[in-house]
């Protein structure tokens, strides 16, 4: 099989590297099989086959500038889970952690009635979606 086309990795700013960490962490490494993959004093990346997810800390002078993702540029991130099921236990673990749901009145079809998802943000807000591989 050919490379050409696939994602290599996507880099992503963050404003604090340590909070970011513990999130993508307990998202990527618990829960979709993502590896640790590179660490260094300003940032960290995770690893899943050829693809790999890298979060930089963003320089002090330039955290007076917000990610907002209705803006230009990153909307969100969306991740294959393996069933509904996880989904679901995904969005019960979600609870007892300090990040918040969206569209929480809507699960788990706030992407349509066929498209069954969870949506909720890192600590910087982006969005970050998981939906079943069917």
């Amino acid at each position: 099989m050919t490379k050409k086309g696939l994602i290599s990795h996507v880099e992503i700013y963050v404003s604090d590297l340590m909070t970011t960490t513990k999130f993508w962490s307990w998202l990527l490494v618990s829960h979709l099989n993502y590896k640790i993959y590179q660490q260094w004093d300003k940032g960290i990346s995770f690893i899943l086959d050829d693809t790999y997810l890298v979060f930089v800390q963003t320089d002090q002078e330039k955290l007076a500038f917000n990610y907002n993702r209705t803006y230009i540029g990153l909307n969100h991130l969306a991740f294959y889970m393996s069933s509904k099921q996880e989904i679901d236990d995904l969005r019960q673990e979600l609870t007892d952690q300090p990040y918040k749901e969206l569209y929480a009145d809507r699960y788990p079809y706030a992407g349509g009635e066929n498209y069954y998802a969870l949506y909720f943000e890192d600590p910087d807000r982006i969005k970050v979606e998981v939906t079943v591989a069917e």
